[in-house]
């Protein structure tokens, strides 16, 4: 199927975010998280919520409860995840089948086996009667008043060893009554063109159904294989927000939802929503306790942000010669990297976004201080703040204040009770304080001790404080040298962030120069970043 034939196909989205995408290492979600998600997920444009498994753990029962009787928004549906009847079990006697019925959603993802290595080694059924499985909880579902998707695990790998037993479990799922056949790639281990190929004969067996994909990314290729069984016909799409499942993960929706709305020129409900696909990202992230991926495609805070100065220069042009789509349209921005590969074109876009017109011939002594800076162990691509200081300075701006001395020390008992002191010399338009503070650690006294001492000339400095602290040690460039120690701050005021870094052989002197920076910019940052 080619790009045209794909054009304008509506495609269902089914989000198993709330399910498949919690069984990630190291992801858990509360209930309320949970219904925070399924909200947003509905807001956005996903058609079908999945929620999770409701006889497999309390937490889903629970939050199942919490939905009952709840309307998502944009005319989204929940759906609840569970498994064919356990053999030699009546239907009407299995607990899973009960649970699914319990939980009262209109549309049930039911999954059963389509390999026969599962069925005879994992189930230890024969297969005749993994048929009839599949068959009678798909039928007992229907006769329930409940739409089935009918999630065929391990499909491919199913397919390519026994091709007529993996599509006879599609058979007997269409007997039951199941609209929807979902063909996974549950090992995710499939290349694309067996998916391409597999999909295409399903489609043309069972063309009044609706055929899916619900692929794994151990081996990279869910965003390709679904694609792949999308261009083959399959009509429903199955993933997560930024690919977080079992494993590698799952499809990424954050990859392939503006890949088909904006290369393909698919269908979907979402594509009206397309802007807030970073903030959705971003929102997911935060209730799953994740940092978002910095390098994530379309979503990223570095998918849209330039380094090299040849780069720079065009994209300043027209900035289709180094981007596919325009970050505005799915809700990202432009950024401008500064580092020692950087040229003049990065240093004055740099600029410009804090508000600060340079001419060209004013960039050569910025462009070869940052060099020289990054050569001492400094790096700018992430410290905005302390760039936008470093121009500051050199155009001959003030300082606000100035650290005169400093010191910081821990001291301890023989019942191993620590403490850090620090104290803080600085002046202030010709005013002189020396204050001292105690912290957690020495890094935490001497902030302190820092913030002590500028509140008696900044009381609005109140209202910020430090958001986040890293430390990265850098190998000495020549044998026998120290290593530099990088430190970088994040700091937050008046509902901004911003980013500053210093650097030194010594910890405390390279936390002082970041820190010194994030309070600077706060008092010396441009209005349209207050």
């Amino acid at each position: 199927m080619s790009e045209t034939e794909l054009r304008g196909a509506r495609i269902e989205l089914l989000d198993t975010t709330l399910r498949d995408g919690t069984q990630a290492e190291g992801v858990s979600l509360s209930v309320r998280d949970k219904v925070a998600v399924a909200e947003a997920l509905a807001a956005f444009g996903v058609d079908l919520v999945e929620g999770g498994w409701p006889g497999s753990n309390p937490r889903d029962a629970e939050f199942f409860e919490a939905m009952r009787g709840r309307a998502l928004p944009r005319g989204a549906r929940l759906t609840a995840f569970g498994a064919t009847r356990r053999k030699g079990t009546a239907v009407e006697d299995d607990p899973s089948l009960a649970a699914l019925l319990e939980a009262a959603t209109p549309v049930v993802t039911l999954f059963g086996k389509s390999w026969t290595l599962h069925a005879l080694e994992a189930l230890e059924v024969g297969l005749e009667e993994n048929l009839a499985m599949i068959r009678e909880s798909v039928a007992y579902l229907r006769a329930a008043g409940r739409r089935v998707v009918y999630d065929a695990e391990h499909f491919f790998d199913g397919y390519f060893e026994d091709p007529a037993y993996a599509l006879a479990t599609l058979e007997a799922a269409a007997e039951g009554g199941a609209d929807t056949l979902v063909l996974a790639d549950t090992n995710g281990g499939r290349l694309p063109e067996e998916v391409l190929a597999a999909t295409q004969r399903v489609v043309a067996r069972f063309s009044h159904l609706t055929v899916g994909i619900h692929a794994h990314n151990d081996a990279e290729l869910a965003v390709a294989n679904s694609l792949a069984a999308l261009r083959a016909g399959a009509r429903h799409l199955q993933g997560t927000m930024g690919g977080y499942g079992e494993r590698a993960g799952n499809a990424n929706l954050t990859s392939l939802i503006p890949t088909l709305v904006l290369k393909y020129g698919a269908e979907l409900k979402a594509a009206d929503r397309l802007e807030r696909l970073r903030e959705l990202a971003h929102f997911v992230d935060e209730r799953a306790n994740q940092p978002p991926n910095r390098r994530a495609p379309y979503v990223g805070d570095a998918a849209f942000a330039h380094k090299g100065g040849v780069h720079v220069s065009a994209v300043l042009k027209n900035p289709r010669t180094y981007e596919h789509v325009a970050p505005e349209r799915v809700g990202n921005r432009r950024r401008f990297l500064v580092s020692d590969l950087s040229g003049r074109s990065n240093l004055l876009a740099k600029l410009a976004e804090a508000g600060i017109e340079l001419a060209k011939d004013e960039a050569g002594p910025l462009l070869e201080e940052v060099k020289a800076l990054e050569r001492d162990g400094y790096a700018f691509e992430g410290a905005d703040a302390s760039f936008y200081l470093l121009a500051h300075r050199l155009r001959g701006g003030e300082e606000p204040f100035t650290v005169a001395a400093f010191r910081s020390w821990t001291s301890g008992d023989a019942h191993g009770h620590w403490q850090a002191e620090a104290t803080v010399q600085l002046s202030v338009a010709g005013r002189t304080v020396h204050t001292a503070a105690t912290g957690e650690g020495p890094v935490g006294a001497l902030d302190n001790a820092l913030r002590k001492a500028l509140l008696n000339f900044f009381p609005e400095l109140e209202a910020v404080g430090l958001a986040d602290y890293k430390v990265r040690v850098l190998e000495g460039q020549e044998a026998g040298t120290a290593s530099v120690v990088r430190v970088l701050v994040e700091m937050e005021g008046g509902g901004t962030r911003w980013s500053t870094v210093g650097a030194s052989a010594n910890v405390l002197e390279a936390s002082l120069k970041a820190l010194t920076d994030g309070y600077a910019y706060a008092l010396l940052r441009p209005p349209q970043r207050r």
